[in-house]
């Protein structure tokens, strides 16, 4: 793996904007902490007890939060796009997501069937249920896309499968959404806006473990990733195993996209644009450099759309969707764009 002068000094400044970035989002919220406390609060010697709980017990878990969700959902982006031979596919492509989302609209939506307001129970019973039920409905997905991919042999038809899949649990959240109380349904649709602020120290026990082993996996698959660049038939006549490969992209896209959309809620537009950013940035597209590239300018991208959220300064702070939307959504306009000239180029 031989990386270009330009391309060094580019990462190096990658891996700066990630330093600054990261410490900006640990510092930087709706309430005020003088830089020199925040010193202290880091290096242990700050004796204000309630800037140290809220650095060290919020800011601080959702800034690697932040970190985790950028480099899985970036990443996973980049499986799909290639293996899709898509530029528009994204880590939700396989319907993960909408298993995820109808998991947590199965438990917040009937829980009031039972009396029960779920979302209001508190912090650690809520966030508990809504991640256990999101990732049981993601994993249900998942095994269902792995069988079915067992079965046929052509990604067109896996990736038309995901889309109908994503209708059809879309109705029926719609039916559940219709028939819930409106104090539970207010709680689905704040889950469904994204939040990196619900994971906690304990969370992350199972969060940083699941997330590394997916970035491991995709770095492995590098090569027969760079292969498939060149299409199926060329990667098997390398060798390549396109069951075998098929299946294992899908499990570590299900894995990354599935884990931090039980966590932190769906964030959209990430896996999509941020690929597409990294490649242009360093005119690279071999994946043993660029999955490195994509998770560091994922993580990046998402740490400063957390800090945007907060509004610092101000009382209020917005969803994570809402600034990742309007970041991502120019993107993926471009992107069409491109298509189109590339489209006319040929025709011409």
């Amino acid at each position: 793996m031989s990386i270009s002068r330009r391309n060094k000094y580019i990462i190096s400044g990658l891996l700066l904007a990630f330093l600054i970035s990261f410490t900006f989002d640990i510092l930087l919220g709706p309430v005020k902490i003088p830089l020199d406390e925040a010193v202290k609060i880091l290096f242990g010697t700050s004796s204000n007890s309630t800037w140290v709980s809220i650095i060290t017990e919020f800011r601080f878990p959702k800034a690697i939060t932040a970190v985790l969700a950028g480099s899985s959902l970036s990443v996973c982006g980049l499986l799909m796009q290639t293996f899709f031979r898509n530029p528009l596919a994204d880590p939700f492509v396989l319907g993960i997501s909408s298993g995820a989302s109808f998991g947590v609209a199965l438990v917040v939506l009937t829980a009031g069937s039972f009396g029960i307001n779920l979302y209001f129970l508190g912090d650690i019973a809520s966030n508990l249920s809504i991640t256990v039920a999101a990732t049981i409905g993601a994993s249900m997905i998942l095994l269902l896309v792995t069988i079915v991919a067992r079965k046929i042999s052509s990604n067109i038809t896996l990736l038309i499968l995901g889309l109908m899949l994503g209708y059809i649990i879309g109705s029926l959240q719609n039916i559940l959404k219709y028939f819930s109380t409106p104090e539970n349904l207010q709680g689905y649709v704040i889950w469904g806006m994204g939040n990196l602020g619900n994971v906690v120290w304990n969370d992350l026990y199972f969060l940083v473990p699941a997330v590394f082993l997916g970035l491991t996996f995709s770095f492995l698959l590098s090569k027969q990733l760079n292969l498939l660049l060149l299409g199926e038939s060329y990667a098997e006549s390398m060798g390549v195993n396109i069951k075998t490969v098929r299946l294992s992209i899908i499990i570590t896209g299900g894995v990354l996209g599935g884990v931090i959309t039980a966590f932190c809620g769906p964030i959209a537009f990430v896996g999509i644009a941020v690929p597409h950013i990294t490649k242009n940035l360093l005119n690279e597209y071999d994946h043993k450099i660029l999955i490195p590239a994509v998770a560091l300018v994922g993580s990046i991208l998402t740490i400063i759309c957390d800090i945007i959220s907060q509004l610092p300064g101000s009382d209020q702070t917005i969803p994570i969707n809402t600034v990742t939307s309007l970041v991502g959504a120019p993107v993926v306009i471009w992107i069409i764009f491109q298509q189109r000239k590339m489209q006319h180029s040929f025709t011409v």
